[in-house]
């Protein structure tokens, strides 16, 4: 038994290197936002028409709060993550691994944002992305871009918008936070096909108020999302990965019998 084992043994440092096999190296891909605007309808309801596209900073806050509700919505080119992977894997020989959803926080400093304050938030795939950013700031509201009137009553549409997760945030008013998303079926399209993708962002409980840097602050805080893709296994490759699964499973096996019978 123990030179049956000694044999077996000897597989497995085979059996090992073939399970390398199994653990495809993934490949990364970052974009910043090619849009991106939060909206509100104000204290009082005045701003629900109102566009703040061009505003250094995005916002999210539970209705109901002194400023009123805030809502902000991010849209990414993925081309060049398509590009990419397909580049590295070949078309239609990888898929999508993760999803991460970096925002910079950031402090309060007008006077139009509720104050920071911790709680939930949610993050969903919008299916129109024909929303436009917008000229519009914190202090100089337009109306030549998305608004909450729009944004509500044009562009969610809850019976096709697919979540993405709900998050928590603690309150900070610095530092970089990251949010990894589900992977629902649309999501994962969007990014192999390299299709434009929206993001919505809103509040999950009754006191939230979020403040993070938009695509039009410095460079180093601008939102960011990332991406990591693996290649799909060939099935001549999946099968020497499970052959040598199968190895070390009957290495183990030998082995505890060598240890019952000394």
């Amino acid at each position: 038994m123990k030179k049956f084992l000694k044999q077996w043994l000897g597989l497995a440092a085979v059996a090992a290197a073939s399970t390398l096999i199994c653990s495809a190296q993934p490949a990364s891909f970052s974009a910043q936002p090619i849009a991106d605007a939060f909206v509100t309808p104000g204290a009082d309801g005045s701003l629900s028409v109102s566009n703040f596209g061009a505003a250094g900073a995005l916002a999210l806050a539970a209705n109901g709060l002194p400023q009123g509700e805030f809502q902000s919505v991010l849209k990414f080119d993925l081309s060049g993550a398509a590009n990419s992977f397909n580049a590295q894997f070949g078309v239609g020989e990888w898929t999508v691994q993760s999803v991460t959803l970096q925002l910079s926080a950031s402090p309060h400093n007008n006077a139009i944002f509720n104050n920071v304050a911790a709680g939930q938030f949610n993050v969903s795939l919008m299916q129109d992305n024909s929303w436009a950013e917008g000229t519009g700031t914190g202090g100089v509201p337009k109306s030549d871009g998305i608004s909450y009137s729009t944004l509500l009553g044009t562009f969610v549409n809850n019976s096709t918008d697919q979540a993405l997760g709900t998050f928590s945030f603690g309150g900070t008013t610095n530092g970089q936070n990251s949010y990894t998303l589900s992977l629902p079926s649309g999501l994962t399209s969007d990014v192999l096909s390299g299709n434009d993708l929206s993001l919505r962002l809103f509040a999950a409980d009754s006191g939230v108020s979020y403040l993070f840097s938009s695509r039009s602050g410095n460079t180093s805080s601008r939102p960011e999302m990332l991406i990591d893709a693996v290649p799909v296994p060939e099935p001549g490759s999946l099968a020497l990965c499970l052959a040598a699964v199968g190895t070390l499973a009957l290495v183990r096996w030998f082995r505890n019998c060598a240890m019952r019978t000394g």
